[in-house]
C-alpha cells in the first residue's frame, strides 16, 4: 500500500518529500497527486520518454503465463540475491515492475522488507497496486528524475526492464544493492526465428557492466538456466507479453503456433548479477 512507503517518494516537481492524505499525496510546496481508485499514484511529469508503456493486453498476458509458473526459478533466483545482502528492513524499488509478481515473490521471502512497484503503464501499475500488500505501486519514467528521495532504498531491482544507473545510485543508500536479470543468447531462443521475435543483443551483460563501472561494484552473478515445456495457450501468451506483441499479429502467431506440440520445449536462460553501491 502506497500508506507503508509514502516516506520514500518524493514530489517529483520539487523533489520535497510527500505525505498521505486521505487520497491524495501532498509536498511541502503545494503539488498534489490524486491516489487512482485503483490504488496507485502517476508521478509523471513533462513529455514522454523512450519507451511506451505496455497496453493492457500485453499486461493481461504477462499475469497469465507467470501465474502459471513457468518463471519460478527466475522469481526465486532473484528473491535470493535480496535475501543475500542481509539487510534487516528492506526499503525495495523495482523498475518496470510489469505486474509486480517478481516484487511479490521478493517480499514473501523478506517478511520485513517493503516495497515499489514503479512502471510507465498505468496499466501495469493496476496489476501491482493489487500485488502485495506491502508494496506501493506508482507510475513514472524510469529515464526522468525518479519520484524517490536521495538514499532511502538499501535495493533497486530491473527485470527484464531498462536500467538508469545514475537514478539508481542516487536512490540507494551507502551499500545497497542493484539486482538485475538480463536474458542470455540462449532464452527462448527456440522462438526467435521461428515466431520472428525480438532478439536478445548478445553483448547486454558486458554493455550492462560498462554502465555500472564507477558507481556499482559487481559482487554476484547466477546464471539460470532450465527447459520449459510450453502449451500452445503458453506460448501465446508469452509472445504477447514482450516486445515481440508490437510487431506480431494475433493472426500471424496463431498460424506459427497452430502445427507446433501441444507440449513445446522452450529454453529459460538469463543472468542475475547484483552490484553494490560505491
Amino acid at each position: 500500500m502506497l500508506s507503508d512507503v509514502v516516506d520514500l517518494l518524493a514530489c517529483p516537481q520539487c523533489g520535497a518529500g510527500l505525505e498521505l492524505d486521505e487520497n491524495t499525496l501532498l509536498c511541502d510546496a503545494g503539488h498534489s497527486f490524486d491516489v487512482a481508485r485503483q490504488g496507485y499514484v502517476s508521478l509523471m511529469t513533462g513529455a514522454g520518454g523512450k519507451f511506451d508503456g505496455d497496453s493492457p493486453d500485453m499486461i493481461a498476458a504477462r499475469a497469465d503465463f507467470l501465474a502459471g509458473g513457468s518463471f519460478d526459478p527466475l522469481m526465486d533466483a532473484v528473491a535470493d540475491a535480496v535475501r543475500a545482502t542481509d539487510d534487516p528492513e528492506p526499503a525495495i524499488l523495482e523498475i518496470g515492475a510489469g505486474t509486480g509478481h517478481y516484487l511479490a515473490r521478493v517480499l514473501d521471502a523478506v517478511p520485513t522488507a517493503r516495497g515499489i512497484g514503479l512502471d510507465v503503464s498505468k496499466y501495469a501499475a493496476r496489476r501491482i497496486a493489487k500485488a502485495h500488500p506491502r508494496a506501493g505501486a506508482v507510475v513514472a519514467d524510469v529515464w526522468h528524475h525518479l519520484p524517490v528521495r536521495d538514499g532511502v532504498l538499501s535495493h533497486v531491482l530491473c527485470v527484464f526492464a531498462p536500467r538508469n544507473a545514475e537514478e539508481a545510485h542516487r536512490v540507494l543508500g551507502e551499500g545497497g544493492a542493484l539486482v538485475v536479470l538480463t536474458p542470455t543468447e540462449r532464452h527462448l531462443a527456440e522462438l526467435v526465428d521461428l515466431l520472428g521475435m525480438v532478439r536478445v543483443d548478445d553483448r547486454k551483460v558486458e554493455r550492462l557492466g560498462a554502465a555500472m563501472s564507477g558507481r556499482f561494484d559487481r559482487t554476484d552473478l547466477r546464471d539460470v538456466e532450465y527447459p520449459m515445456s510450453l502449451t500452445h495457450d503458453d506460448l501465446t501468451r508469452l509472445v504477447g507479453m514482450g516486445p515481440s506483441a508490437r510487431h506480431l499479429t494475433p493472426e500471424r502467431l496463431a498460424t506459427s503456433i497452430a502445427d507446433l506440440p501441444r507440449a513445446y520445449p522452450v529454453t529459460a536462460s538469463v543472468t542475475v548479477s547484483t552490484y553494490r553501491r560505491r
